[in-house]
């Protein structure tokens, strides 16, 4: 059994609960990645942790445009100052009803705190709620990654995947179908900037509480490729949660199977770093 499994539990910085739980995880060998939510109150008590995680995990950006509120204007996408839910976004992103412009500009925003609290560039980005794949929105994306980080060793996490791998190891195969869909492209558009995607991608829930999480992240599991990068949410609900997040008690669910998997440690990637201070991603040379 390789392990070439990334596990990413996203949403750090989210709440104080949910980063405590994915601190916790990762300092018992039990996550691959975690992804940082900047445009939170929390970010910046939260930053020193998030450099400690960053010896044994890798740490990247989780771009956010549909929660809370960003970190500068954004005139087309939000002229309350306050961010749309993710269906305003998708619908805006296929009626090509966004300003590149400004997408770019917040996704600066959100590197720049990023760096400033962790004092390095991220290790991989990826998107709440999927949103750094969508149209028009990727490629604001790809052109400020591409002008910031250009010849570096960046993962950019791709949301899409077959529909027989979907179909063999997804929870809820619709979900991850629509995802795919609105992510179609986004994978070869990231590597010919010159970055680097996962290879294949799980993790797509219901978030139904009434469901095994233990036996939805087996499936996930299935037919590993070289990057294989399986994404979850776990963390401990505190009082803050609810009123932000939809996935509440799952969260805990997620969090309690995950610490008590057995050998789960032996079948996830753990990073290598560079002299540079950059990831070893596993398998590149596969492509």
């Amino acid at each position: 059994m390789t392990a070439n499994i990334i596990l990413c539990a996203d949403d750090y910085a989210l709440t104080e609960g949910v980063s405590q739980g994915i601190a916790e995880l990762a300092d018992e060998g039990r996550l691959s990645a975690t992804s940082v939510m900047v445009t939170t109150r929390h970010w910046p008590a939260l930053a020193r942790r998030a450099r400690d995680l960053r010896v044994s995990i890798a740490v990247g950006l989780h771009f956010n445009l549909t929660l809370g509120r960003p970190l500068g204007p954004l005139p087309w996408l939000c002229p309350t100052g306050v961010l749309p839910p993710v269906s305003t976004v998708v619908r805006a992103s296929i009626s090509r009803h966004i300003e590149p412009g400004e997408i770019g500009q917040e996704l600066s925003r959100q590197l720049d705190a990023f760096e400033a609290g962790m004092g390095a560039a991220p290790d991989f980005v990826d998107g709440h709620q999927h949103v750094h794949a969508l149209p028009v929105v990727r490629a604001a994306v790809i052109d400020t990654l591409k002008a910031r980080y250009g010849g570096a060793k960046l993962l950019v996490r791709d949301p899409a995947d077959t529909a027989a791998a979907i179909l063999g190891r997804s929870a809820t195969v619709k979900k991850s179908l629509i995802l795919a869909t609105l992510a179609r492209g986004f994978g070869e558009a990231v590597r010919a900037a010159g970055f680097i995607t996962n290879s294949s991608f799980s993790g797509v829930s219901a978030f139904d509480e009434a469901k095994s999480y233990r036996t939805e992240l087996e499936r996930f599991f299935l037919l590993p490729t070289p990057r294989h990068l399986v994404m979850c949410h776990p963390g401990h609900v505190d009082a803050e949660l609810p009123t932000l997040d939809p996935v509440v008690g799952r969260r805990e669910q997620e969090w309690a199977t995950l610490m008590g998997y057995e050998g789960l440690t032996e079948r996830l990637w753990h990073p290598l770093r560079a002299l540079d201070g950059g990831i070893v991603w596993p398998g590149v040379a596969d492509g």
